[in-house]
């Protein structure tokens, strides 16, 4: 049997253990409720259940790769700002994934002719938004 700690173990106190993905969206929201630039100590204060300082760490620097979040240099320590939100988040998950296929024309029609008709009529209304002004 595992130690406490080990991979796929569940963390201290019993509870289940969190995707990365859910965790970026518990990230994303206490910074979304900040004041302002606040620090990864900040953040962990107010994260559901008890995460090591080094896992938001991580966290945050992850969503800094993906231009979710910035920081700046305060003291000797970081100050992080949200930038995008889960749906900007989602939205950039998803456009790795594109830019990561060869053949993007054909991911890109697997995903329209896969989407619900208000999904698609969603989809059409925001291209025809983005093609009145694109200065907007």
């Amino acid at each position: 049997m595992g130690s406490a700690g080990t991979a796929g173990s569940l963390p201290a106190g019993g509870g289940r253990r969190r995707g990365q993905g859910e965790l970026e969206a518990q990230v994303l929201s206490v910074l979304r409720t900040a004041p302002g630039p606040v620090t990864a100590a900040w953040v962990q204060e107010r994260l559901p259940g008890a995460l090591a300082y080094t896992t938001v760490m991580t966290i945050l620097s992850r969503l800094r790769a993906k231009n979710a979040v910035t920081r700046q240099r305060e003291g000797r320590s970081f100050a992080w700002e949200a930038t995008a939100d889960q749906a900007g988040l989602a939205a950039l998950r998803m456009r790795r994934v594109l830019d990561g296929e060869h053949d993007r024309e054909a991911v890109l029609t697997s995903f329209v002719t896969s989407l619900s008709p208000e999904d698609e009529q969603v989809l059409r209304e925001l291209l025809d938004h983005t093609d009145d002004d694109p200065e907007e």
